[in-house]
């Protein structure tokens, strides 16, 4: 185990730039932080450094055998957290490559949605309803953002989530056999009357606007949920979460 002090040293450098979408874009890295996550990477194997202060402890039982190891101050530790109260102990992570297959799939895709903790709990949702894949169309909040990471809850490690032009994945799916839902106010029909079971990819759109028009004109058709109360509308998330199980049967 190698120990660093100094947030000068170019390796603690290298760390705190990958708090930053350039950096991890540039890299193909990510940075995740808490013992829950960085348990979640190990076992996904996708962990190349493990960061540990010099209060904290690798708990028994982990394979850290592929990982190499870094025993760092508290006071470095902490310059690499953007939480309130720090675990002190980090995983720099090769982002996953997915190998996708679209027959007979249940896919979720994202177009545009922005904010970090509606994406980590989609993802997360996704997960625990055994969906093949998420994809992330354009617009959409980066999937490396440490506050989508702790939404996920470490489900990101669990199936694919990838980045991908909408309409390309749409045709693909729909030639495939894959009915494809989008989700709007107007010209969409009760989420009910769509058939539960089977494949199916569902389209949520951004927080404000929603699913883009063009993308809707290509879907088999359209989904809402009914509102039989006061409030305008279902955060997108909640929203996600009752279609994704009534799709999925």
């Amino acid at each position: 185990m190698k120990r660093i002090d100094s947030p000068q040293n170019a390796r603690a450098k290298q760390w705190k730039k990958l708090l930053t979408k350039k950096e991890r874009d540039k890299s193909g890295l990510f940075l995740v932080e808490g013992f829950h996550l960085v348990e979640e990477a190990l076992k996904a194997d996708v962990v190349r450094e493990l960061i540990i202060s010099e209060s904290v402890e690798v708990p028994h039982g982990w394979d850290t055998r592929n990982a190499e190891l870094y025993l760092v101050s508290e006071a470095l530790a902490k310059g690499l957290s953007d939480t309130e109260a720090p675990q002190g102990i980090f995983a720099v992570c090769g982002k996953p490559e997915a190998d996708i297959l679209v027959q007979d799939g249940r896919f979720l895709l994202l177009d545009g949605v922005q904010d970090p903790g509606n994406l980590g709990t989609m993802i997360r949702t996704a997960d625990a309803a055994g969906l093949t894949a998420v994809i992330l169309g354009e617009g959409t909040v980066d999937l490396y953002n440490s506050k989508v990471l702790r939404s996920t809850q470490g489900s990101l490690f669990h199936l694919p989530v990838i980045k991908g032009r909408l309409e390309d994945w749409v045709h693909k799916l729909r030639d495939n056999g894959v009915a494809v839902y989008g989700t709007a106010l107007e010209g969409a029909v009760p989420f009910t009357e769509a058939p539960a079971g089977g494949s199916f990819a569902l389209i949520m759109g951004n927080e404000g606007s929603g699913v883009r028009p063009e993308l809707l004109g290509e879907c088999d058709r359209s989904l809402y949920i009914p509102i039989h109360g006061a409030a305008e509308s279902l955060n997108v998330a909640v929203a996600a979460g009752i279609l994704t199980y009534y799709l999925r049967g």
